[in-house]
């Protein structure tokens, strides 16, 4: 089936209750849920929408609802106020055609009506392409892990911040830089080095290596137990890293097989540099 030109696509706020069950049939079936308590709620979604949330699609030429993303107002331990995105899907047949941006942008529209200046989400640690989006593309950062983020194991997740005002992105820089020579050996290990940067300032820099594809299920218990120790290594790394005060700014692919977060100084994102220039455009299915 071919796939619908950009051009056809638009993005738009749901409002009505075919729209919201639209968007819950198409959540459901993105990520395969069969169990009833992972559906999605159609009444939740119009709650939300009309009391500091969002619900937003995108639709390809035949009106089809093809993409979805939904989010409410959030507040951290410490006060801080966010627009949270819980989830944003694709349909598979429309990936590859920038809607996972323009579902987020389209959200970005709705959270800064609402007057937030943040957004929050999250996503799986080792799914290089969602953190290649996240980071080198839309220009977040990642601020915080959390173990078994849904209550049960399997379920790690990297809390992204976006900024959703206009400004300069320190790091922009930072987001292009190619990382080391790693490969499938250093899954999960974290390698030190530095970076210099446009100015000349030479900034430390730690990457951590995971894989550059998506681990794929597996009855083999041999391979599952290995899937499951480069979590655990992942997870370890990752809360070493954070506990220093780094934050996560870009995920480069490395080969075929490597991809590598690049940790830096959670300093940096205070320190002035490049005007925010958007990277590589990727979907999202957080």
């Amino acid at each position: 089936m071919p796939q619908a030109p950009c051009s056809a696509l638009r993005t738009e706020t749901l409002t009505t209750g075919d729209d919201f069950r639209a968007a819950a049939e198409l959540y459901t079936r993105v990520f395969g849920y069969e169990r009833p308590e992972f559906s999605l709620n159609p009444n939740l979604l119009s709650a939300l929408a009309r009391n500091g949330g969002s619900a937003v699609g995108v639709r390809g030429a035949g009106d089809e609802l093809i993409g979805f993303a939904y989010g409410f107002a959030g507040r951290d331990d410490r006060g801080r106020d966010f627009h949270y995105s819980q989830a944003a899907v694709v349909d598979a047949a429309h990936q590859g055609e920038g809607i996972g941006r323009m579902l987020k942008e389209r959200q970005r529209e709705v959270a800064l009506g609402w007057g937030h200046r943040t957004m929050r989400w999250t996503f799986d640690p080792v799914l290089s392409r969602n953190a290649h989006f996240n980071f080198s593309s839309l220009g977040a950062d990642g601020i915080g892990f959390v173990r078994d983020y849904y209550g049960r194991p399997g379920t790690d997740r990297i809390v992204v911040e976006w900024t959703l005002t206009d400004r300069a992105d320190p790091v922009v820089d930072l987001r292009r830089v190619a990382a080391p020579a790693l490969g499938r050996s250093d899954w999960g290990r974290v390698s030190r080095g530095t970076v210099t940067r446009p100015d000349g300032t030479v900034q430390d820099a730690a990457w951590l290596a995971v894989p550059a594809f998506s681990l794929a299920l597996s009855d083999d218990e041999e391979e599952r137990a290995s899937h499951d120790l480069l979590r655990l290594h992942v997870r370890d790394a990752l809360e070493a890293l954070l506990a220093e005060g780094r934050v996560l700014v870009a995920c480069t692919r490395v080969d075929a097989s490597t991809s590598a977060y690049l940790a830096v100084d959670a300093a940096a994102l205070r320190a002035p540099n490049a005007s925010r220039t958007p990277a590589n455009d990727q979907e999202v299915t957080a």
